[in-house]
């Protein structure tokens, strides 16, 4: 088990490792497609909130709601099975990301804003580097 994994979720890794060796799977699951999954599942879930107002998309209807939890049980079994392929700790990897974003955007700082992080005045002032922009290769 992971360092941080909870039993539920070591479990639910263990789960779908099984379900996928019992159809021999293993061999379609290399990490550049379960990262293009995780990304597939994601727009479908994005999709059932498409073009609903904000507080549309806070109430569901059971029908919705319902669709909504497929399309997020897929995410996860994907992000899942992403992580075991290469030994990614979620837990782990979430708690050290979240520490990160919390000395990059200081509740002080930020509190009701929604900008980028490079955008905020006192960081501008203090000479925040700007990543460059990607290049298309």
């Amino acid at each position: 088990m992971k360092k941080y994994m909870p039993r539920e979720l070591a479990g639910l890794a263990a789960k779908i490792r099984r379900f996928n060796r019992h159809r021999d799977w293993d061999k379609y699951h290399a990490p550049k497609n379960l990262a293009m999954g995780v990304m597939i599942e994601a727009a479908e879930l994005a999709e059932h909130f498409l073009w609903q107002e904000t507080a549309e998309s806070r109430r569901p209807d059971a029908r919705a709601r319902a669709a909504i939890r497929d399309e997020v049980g897929d995410v996860l079994i994907l992000l899942l099975n992403l992580c075991d392929k290469l030994d990614i700790d979620p837990v782990a990897a979430a708690l050290n990301k979240l520490e990160h974003n919390r000395r990059k955007y200081p509740a002080a700082l930020v509190r009701g804003k929604a900008l980028k992080y490079d955008q905020y005045p006192e960081r501008a002032a203090r000479g925040t580097k700007r990543r460059p922009p990607l290049s298309v290769r």
